[in-house]
């Protein structure tokens, strides 16, 4: 079955990485015969800065506006060109609340699976979106959602897909996620630091071996030895060994003053990924 995502949001910016973006989720759309909503949800321009938007007059805020309707023309423009490119339908919506990721976390309540873009601090208009806003949307609204890298993604994703699997709640809402990309790969490798916990049990306790054979999934074990500090390195280095083009791991972080504090393998992987990552928080 292929149907467990019905509905896919993606989130649309004016930076380069939201073409590549967008033509993931319309590859995985296809593939998965799922709905598409394509959100554009930027900060606007006066947001940006750091004084009040009125300080130089008209003139200073419809330049600021003119800055808002180039980008969003722009986005749109992608869109468009896009949407015909993969004769995948498209619906377009678009937000200017401030903050921004409240907005997209609301609306991805409603999505099964988010797809979002790899933050790229050389791109112009990177500014447009906060630096943290996939961590940000992740934590906030408890969706699965597929990280695309800033340098793009294969055309399909999910052949080779490597597991980050440690025995957490976010671990294995990122496992049960990614059920409909694990049925359908060739290949599945489950990799894991550190001693398994006894889990108290006496009989025949579950576990993920279990799981995944329950959903019908063969998969190959990577144990490694205890846990390292340089985990997130580690985690993509092997993913990169078993050549694979998705790896599923929990997001762990918490809140605080309303700034997201990820937890540092999480947060590597965001900042360093090269292949497409599933996470759930």
């Amino acid at each position: 079955m292929a149907a467990d995502i019905r509905q896919i949001l993606v989130h649309l910016d004016p930076t380069k990485g939201a073409a590549r973006r967008l033509g993931t989720a319309c590859e995985l759309a296809r593939g998965l015969q799922a709905s598409l909503t394509a959100l554009y949800a930027t900060t606007p321009a006066f947001a940006e800065l750091p004084y009040a938007p009125t300080i130089g007059g008209t003139g200073m805020s419809g330049a600021l506006l003119q800055r808002d309707e180039r980008r969003r023309q722009q986005a749109f423009k992608v869109f468009e060109e896009t949407r015909r490119a993969s004769g995948v339908e498209v619906a377009w919506a678009q937000t200017g609340q401030v903050p921004v990721t409240d907005a997209f976390a609301q609306q991805a309540l409603f999505a099964d699976l988010l797809v979002l873009g790899q933050a790229d601090p050389t791109d112009d208009d990177a500014t447009a979106v906060p630096a943290d806003f996939p961590e940000s949307v992740l934590l906030a609204c408890g969706r699965p959602a597929l990280l695309v890298p800033h340098i793009g993604a294969p055309r399909t994703i999910g052949r080779t897909v490597a597991i980050a699997w440690k025995e957490t709640p976010q671990a294995a809402r990122a496992v049960t996620a990614a059920l409909p990309f694990l049925r359908k790969a060739a290949r599945v490798h489950v990799l894991s630091w550190g001693e398994e916990s006894s889990p108290g049990v006496a009989g025949q306790p579950l576990d993920l071996a279990k799981y995944l054979a329950a959903h019908g999934i063969a998969f190959s074990w990577d144990r490694a030895g205890a846990e390292r500090q340089q985990i997130g390195e580690l985690l993509l280095s092997r993913a990169f060994d078993f050549g694979a083009d998705l790896l599923v791991m929990g997001c762990y972080g918490q809140s605080r003053a309303r700034e997201w504090i990820l937890g540092g393998a999480s947060r590597t992987i965001l900042q360093s990924m090269t292949l497409p990552v599933l996470m759930m928080h």
